[in-house]
């Protein structure tokens, strides 16, 4: 009895072959990774002036019901919580807000100041951008309710 044996050769990707894919990968995530970049920082940018309209409209609700705005001490936490500090507001009718007062885009609390020095009737409520630092370019730049 004889027995026929049968070789099945495998075969795999050759360097070559796995470099070429290598490299096309690497043209496409050159070529689509800055888009994309691009997307997310603009979307941050437009969140935060979102945010900071909304807080304004919360703002604008306080005042019509206080007299006015919440002073620079008692912050935008006044939106949520009836402010324990001077002047105490008679006719609160909060929360102002369905939730907590967000952080900006980048993680950090938005600047309040009533009176405003840009706005000194009113607040001047702003975020410095990515970067933390005031002025700047592009997703760098203050986003402000007085621009």
């Amino acid at each position: 009895m004889t027995t026929v044996r049968v070789e099945t050769k495998s075969r795999g990707f050759t360097l070559i072959e796995i470099l070429v894919v290598i490299i096309v990968l690497g043209l496409l995530a050159a070529l689509v990774g800055p888009r994309i970049l691009g997307r997310v920082s603009e979307a941050k940018t437009a969140t935060a002036r979102t945010q900071i309209e909304l807080l304004g409209l919360a703002l604008d609700n306080y005042r019509l019901d206080n007299g006015s705005y919440p002073t620079s001490e008692q912050g935008l936490e006044a939106l949520q919580e009836k402010p324990t500090r001077e002047p105490i507001p008679l006719s609160w009718r909060g929360p102002y807000l369905k939730k907590a007062v967000p952080l900006d885009p980048w993680g950090r609390p938005y600047i309040y100041k009533s009176p405003g020095e840009h706005n000194s009737t009113g607040y001047d409520l702003s975020t410095l951008g990515r970067d933390g630092q005031p002025g700047g370019e592009d997703e760098d730049a203050d986003i402000t309710n007085w621009k």
